[in-house]
């Protein structure tokens, strides 16, 4: 064998054992992962409100890693690009057809927010910039009073409220004092509707996700004076409410039976997610 022929042996055997140890070492290049939010995809984004740079993402992943080049980081133009996604992404938009859940710690552990079928949102106070893992097709939550001292459960808070639909003596503008009611309590123990939003503790939380089991409390922001708006999912996509009429739209002092894409239409509020029946007691 020459030593030319021999020199290009060498090199083409030197490139074949190489090449499987740079393909591992940047999980980051996996194919699909461009720097855009396609359909069938979950994106973490660097900013707020969908903004800045994007990482995008078909599968759960349950460990991001640190360190550059071997981390999942951002890809997309703009404000982040380069940088590990792990407690860097401050908002999403989930474009999987899947509920995904993300995670404040690694291995998909401790505190959690949803995100429905295509929702855009930002991570809340304890995920933000805080986010460590995600999984897709998450499984559906149920309501539960574990842990929060309710004197009323989910199905006796229901209970309540089917039955006090078409009554008008609730008052009006009292939606999150009703809430309260519902679950046994003789006030909410907060100021408003959106206050009690933002004190319920992110383990309770399913931001931006809009199947509400039975129970669970679906909040919005808003209104003249920025109290927002509170009501009971009595299942199957119905709620109880105040100030609604037959039709589900906006009617001072009468308890009904609404829609969450009513509510947003009729009150011109904006949705943010439902919680657990948490209250401020």
């Amino acid at each position: 064998m020459s030593k030319i022929r021999a020199a290009v042996s060498v090199a083409a055997t030197m490139v074949a054992l190489t090449a499987p140890a740079l393909a591992l070492a940047s999980p980051a290049g996996a194919a699909g992962r461009d720097g855009a939010c396609n359909t069938g995809e979950f994106c973490y984004y660097y900013n707020s409100d969908e903004a800045g740079s994007v990482s995008d993402f078909t599968t759960s992943i349950d460990d991001y890693g640190t360190t550059e080049p071997s981390c999942y980081d951002f890809k997309g133009a703009g404000n982040g690009q380069g940088k590990c996604v792990k407690n860097n992404a401050a908002s999403v938009w989930n474009r999987t057809g899947k509920t995904v859940r993300v995670f404040f710690n690694s291995g998909y552990g401790g505190a959690h927010q949803d995100f429905a079928a295509g929702a855009k949102g930002n991570l809340d106070a304890t995920l933000k910039n805080n986010n460590a893992s995600h999984q897709i097709g998450a499984a559906s939550v149920s309501c539960s009073t574990s842990g929060t001292g309710d004197p009323h459960t989910c199905a006796q808070a229901v209970a309540w409220a089917n039955s006090h639909l078409g009554s008008t003596s609730l008052g009006t503008g009292t939606c999150d004092h009703v809430v309260g009611l519902a679950y046994g309590w003789s006030n909410s123990g907060s100021h408003d509707a959106y206050a009690h939003w933002t004190q319920v503790p992110a383990s309770y939380k399913h931001a931006g996700v809009r199947t509400v089991p039975a129970g669970g409390l679906a909040f919005f922001k808003g209104g003249s004076q920025g109290y927002g708006h509170v009501m009971l999912s009595l299942g199957g996509g119905s709620f109880a409410s105040t100030d609604v009429g037959t039709d589900g739209r906006y009617h001072a002092g009468r308890y009904g039976k609404t829609t969450i894409a009513t509510i947003e239409s009729s009150f011109n509020e904006t949705y943010l997610g439902w919680t657990q029946p948490w209250f401020n007691h």
